[in-house]
């Protein structure tokens, strides 16, 4: 496998302005072990390898448990994770795939229950976030276990 191109070397100015918008996210305030989730979801989704490998080495590092990481993608089949943690999730599949059903208003609501406006804003920001680097990983070829 080989790289197509690197961003941060051919375009700096994109890279560093994706690489601003993540630290924002990574800034927010929000719960750690909640963008992991959503970091590692979304690039399940979106098949992204590199982001995969990266993000589940960074969940694991910031303690979250191999039990959850490995059952991510059946996560509604668990007993494993909070209601905030499912409200989480469901909004970045809904997110993710937006072309599918849009973001039903029942997701929404859900997510509603557990975060604040404020809150919603930056999850909302942290899953585009990591759509954004799922498709510039994916176009570029970024090869796992590389980072």
């Amino acid at each position: 496998m080989e790289a197509r191109l690197e961003l941060k070397k051919v375009e700096p100015a994109a890279y560093l302005a994706m690489n601003s918008l993540e630290n924002y996210v990574n800034k927010s305030g929000l719960d750690k072990t909640l963008i992991k989730l959503i970091k590692i979801r979304a690039s399940q989704l979106n098949k992204c390898a590199f982001c995969i490998d990266m993000h589940t080495k960074e969940a694991r590092s910031n303690g979250e448990t191999e039990q959850r990481i490995y059952v991510l993608n059946a996560w509604r089949e668990t007993p494993f994770f909070s209601p905030e943690d499912r409200a989480v999730l469901e909004l970045t599949e809904a997110v993710t795939l937006i072309s599918e059903n849009q973001v039903p208003n029942s997701v929404y609501e859900e997510v509603s229950r557990y975060f604040s406006e404020t809150e919603i804003a930056k999850l909302l920001m942290a899953i585009v976030t990591i759509n954004a680097w799922n498709r510039i990983a994916i176009t570029t070829k970024m090869i796992p276990g590389t980072y």
